[in-house]
């Protein structure tokens, strides 16, 4: 069967949108409630954790400002018995140290000869953290970190408690500079997801971040050319009134929900806001596009602890002062 690569490992730039409504900032969850293919609209969740109210798609309003990361300096001053201490890599006082290059966690492999090595590290979670952790606490943001700033479609994910639920999701499918596009999408999805409020300063002990890497994006010509667990999917599809929809899950999303190719494609299609009868026809229709995913996951203890060993190693003479507030 033909397929078309669309994007490689260069991170070359496919824009798309979420439920067709506004373009390149994408939720990644399956619609509430949805235990199979009839799943309606609603909020969304991911990973089975059903979440609260809001529309479809996830998506910020339509014109409002696209986030910088960067933080307020908000009377963070050493020794303000009001602010929590900085994480080491956070601006504005004197942890505010960036770990060297030599101390970052080296990447996994891949676990397979001939593959190659991913790019994907815990180090973009702890980025991920310290940009929030400094926004919330008015903190001057977290310097450049050092792993690599190549361009790539990405995804934040948020999670929330023992039982993970969905506290957050946005991404794009335009490859941006992992410096900048962490820096962004880890406001966006934990401060502008539609279905959520805001993530706060009480939450960040009990959250879990991960970081999605998107690569290896083809066209297919079978709505059922691709492979549960392994790839993420992405439809575009004309919907009852004529106007063009899109929607996506990541690689994990149908796995986790236990379904198959059908189920997926149904709920992918709720999801997009496709109110009609689902028929076979119907779903020859859909324009599929498969990818792949790098996928790092870091608590926010893994976080503390991983910040307070680079502490050490960046030849700082003190520990870290206590997160007892946090636990």
């Amino acid at each position: 069967m033909g397929r078309k690569r669309c994007v490689g490992g260069d991170g070359s730039k496919m824009a798309a949108g979420c439920c067709g409504v506004k373009k390149q900032k994408l939720s990644s969850s399956p619609p509430s409630g949805s235990a199979g293919p009839g799943g309606g609209g609603g909020g969304s969740h991911c990973g089975g954790a059903a979440a609260a109210g809001g529309e479809p798609g996830a998506l910020p309003p339509p014109g409002g400002p696209r986030l910088n990361g960067l933080g307020v300096l908000a009377g963070g001053a050493a020794g303000c018995a009001l602010s929590p201490p900085l994480p080491p890599s956070c601006g504005g006082g004197p942890a505010g140290l960036s770990p060297p290059a030599s101390s970052l966690l080296a990447s996994p492999g891949s676990g397979g000869p001939g593959c190659r090595k991913m790019v994907v590290s815990a180090e973009m979670c702890c980025f991920c953290f310290d940009v929030l952790y400094c926004h919330l606490y008015g903190y001057q943001p977290p310097r450049s970190p050092r792993f690599t700033n190549d361009p790539y479609p990405l995804f934040v994910t948020w999670k929330i408690g023992r039982d993970k639920r969905l506290r957050g999701c946005i991404g794009t499918f335009s490859a941006m500079n992992l410096h900048s596009g962490l820096r962004e999408y880890t406001l966006t999805s934990a401060l502008k997801d539609s279905r959520f409020p805001p993530v706060t300063r009480d939450e960040l002990p009990r959250l879990f971040c991960s970081v999605s890497l998107l690569t290896n994006f083809e066209d297919v010509c079978d709505y059922m050319d691709w492979e549960v667990g392994v790839h993420g999917i992405r439809i575009e599809f004309i919907n009852e009134k004529g106007s063009k929809r899109t929607a996506t899950y990541l690689p994990e999303v149908a796995k986790e929900q236990g379904w198959d190719h059908i189920q997926t494609i149904d709920s992918l299609l709720r999801k997009g806001g496709y109110k009609a009868p689902i028929t076979n026809e119907f779903r020859k229709t859909i324009k599929l596009t498969r990818y792949r995913s790098e996928k790092m996951t870091m608590s926010y203890t893994e976080y503390l602890a991983h910040r307070q060993h680079h502490h050490f190693q960046n030849g700082i003479g003190h520990p870290l002062p206590p997160y007892n507030h946090y636990s």
